[in-house]
């Protein structure tokens, strides 16, 4: 029985099947602890409050198995309903906001991430030379990716294709649009799943950036589309879209640098943020173009959608989505349209571009009033101090032991 903490990690108890789905206490605290899994120094969580007890509540789906451990097991996924502190409850006051318009949002997302040899940390043997689209590469992971998507089918996460991209080792697995709410939820099952599964097979798994190899970026890119009744309200049947998935667009990129925070959480997520790796680094906007931060894809038009490529797979998929789809339904309430849209190389334009680097993120996140207009105070508090914690003790540590730490935790 778990839930997903602010920095996307599994946190819970292990109990015997005759307890499994009664209630469960956790310290509010747990939700709020950092990569190191230590408390924050002076959150009002701990001592103030005498470390406090939630309930935690299972989500709205049964049970799923743990197929990487030897003996059968499930997971309850579970969160901290009413407390928000909790990233999943973030997401929900969102999707709450389009409901109550009449609108629900259908979500996907792209997650990459880096097979490692598990006696050579920092290699992707057996793969020593990239390979996009390489079916060869994906072949030497054969034994891996067959169990990765039996076991996905048995937790009931849709995983689509998978390819090799322009890392070393590195690969992509998209996830098949639905509900916005289970397509976070899949997305943190997911990640989990990717790095036991790889565990498993004599492998490591990495969602986070490789510090000597800028193509190894891991990015989590997320389509979106905005359904009231059965009808897109993106799609007017022309290539361009409708004026409200334009001003979605905008919102998007009102408070895209506002959010860096959220799509770059982690002092390891900003190797990956370099011009022209196919990590957008300026706020733009265009069609089928992968130079920009925001694209709009092509295709039959009854599928127009949104997708927003800026955060890194390290992300937790409840804030990214929360900060992307707030931001998108406060350009579609605010009703400004986005700029001209940019063809050819967005890197060589002078665009506004996203916090340089963590601490100024931290920064403009806690302050923005973009932020503000999505996330509960107490979600900002707890995010921004772990964040800081989280500064001073890695700044201390070596890269060689920055990047074991999360490609351990990530």
């Amino acid at each position: 029985m778990a839930c997903v903490d602010l920095n996307r990690q599994w946190r819970g108890k292990r109990v015997a099947a005759a307890h499994a789905g009664q209630p469960m206490a956790l310290p509010f605290s747990v939700l709020n602890v950092d990569i190191f899994g230590a408390d924050i120094d002076g959150s009002k969580l701990v001592f103030e409050t005498g470390d406090a007890d939630g309930i935690l509540t299972p989500w709205e789906r049964d049970p799923v198995p743990m197929p990487w451990l030897r003996t059968p097991s499930t997971l309850i996924p579970m969160y901290m309903a009413g407390f928000a502190g909790d990233p999943r409850v973030a997401l929900i006051r969102v999707l709450d906001r389009f409901a109550a318009k009449g609108l629900r949002v259908i979500a996907a997302t792209e997650l990459e991430f880096t097979l490692l040899d598990a006696d050579d940390p920092k290699s992707g043997a057996p793969i020593t030379a990239p390979g996009v689209l390489s079916l060869r590469a994906l072949d030497r992971f054969e034994a891996f990716f067959d169990a990765l998507y039996d076991a996905a089918e048995a937790m009931d996460i849709p995983a689509d294709a998978a390819i090799s991209e322009a890392g070393v080792g590195q690969f992509e697995i998209n996830l098949y649009h639905q509900d916005a709410l289970k397509t976070a939820d899949d997305t943190a099952l997911f990640t989990l799943l990717v790095k036991e599964m790889a565990l498993k097979h004599g492998l490591n798994a990495s969602f986070a950036a490789k510090p000597d190899d800028s193509d190894a970026g891991n990015g989590m890119h997320v389509h979106f589309s905005v359904m009231q009744g059965a009808q897109n309200i993106f799609d007017d049947a022309s290539r361009a879209g409708s004026d409200v998935l334009h001003h979605a667009v905008q919102g998007c990129l009102t408070a895209m640098s506002d959010a860096t925070l959220v799509f770059a959480p982690h002092g390891n997520s900003y190797a990956r943020l370099i011009p022209e790796t196919h990590a957008p680094c300026g706020v733009g906007w265009g069609y089928d173009n992968r130079t920009c931060a925001i694209r709009i894809p092509g295709g039959p038009s009854h599928a127009r959608r949104i997708e927003h490529r800026v955060a890194g797979c390290d992300a937790n998929p409840y804030l990214m989505l929360a900060a992307i789809l707030g931001s998108a339904l406060s350009g579609i309430e605010d009703g400004i349209s986005a700029p001209p849209a940019i063809t050819g190389n967005a890197y060589t334009l002078d665009l506004p571009r996203l916090a340089p680097d963590w601490t100024s993120a931290i920064d403009r996140f806690e302050t923005a009033a973009t932020m503000q207009a999505i996330f509960d105070p107490l979600l900002i508090e707890n995010l921004c101090a772990t964040k800081r914690q989280e500064v001073t003790k890695i700044s201390a540590l070596p890269e060689s032991e920055q990047f074991a730490l999360y490609r351990e935790r990530l």
